[in-house]
């Protein structure tokens, strides 16, 4: 019987990393921001806005996990069920 990768599928590390990153970008883009790092970026405030890219794609990696889960088969590859000749 096939079982679904869970926890260890790649996907859901990469997206909750992401959305870790993405929201200390986020508080920091919101919170710590002045008008020097203002000027310095053409009045965009970048924190802010790679925080909130990160956390949209850390959504898609998650959705993409739990949409497609990774089937994990019973038997190792190159082994198969039947006799051996």
């Amino acid at each position: 019987m096939a079982r679904k990768a869970g926890l260890f599928d790649l996907r859901l590390v990469i997206a909750v990393l992401f959305a870790i990153y993405g929201v200390v970008l986020l508080v920091v883009g919101l919170g710590f921001t002045d008008e020097a790092d203002l000027a310095k970026a053409d009045g965009l405030n970048i924190n802010l806005w790679s925080g909130v890219g990160m956390i949209a794609l850390s959504a898609v990696f998650a959705a993409w996990a739990l949409l497609r889960p990774v089937i994990v088969p019973d038997t190792p590859v190159g082994e198969s069920s039947g006799t051996r000749g």
